[in-house]
């Protein structure tokens, strides 16, 4: 498995990023760097993939809501 690490940086703050990364073997770590605040979330598989989904459910009435 490879070892990857994907970082989004937020334009607001730039000291504070999100990065997506695999923990273990069936785990996928969400960590929110913050100098003042870090934090993570740990999800295993099948809860990252139904959060995915929610996230682009809302991303979806995002656009509708601005289209």
């Amino acid at each position: 498995m490879a070892n990857y690490e994907i970082r989004f940086f937020d334009d607001v703050e730039p000291h504070r990023f999100v990065t997506a990364k695999i923990q273990a073997k069936n785990i996928v770590s969400i960590s929110i760097e913050d100098a003042k605040y870090p934090s993570n979330i740990f999800l295993d598989k099948s809860t990252a993939i139904k959060f995915a989904k929610a996230l682009r459910t809302e991303i979806n009435k995002m656009e509708a809501y601005n289209g």
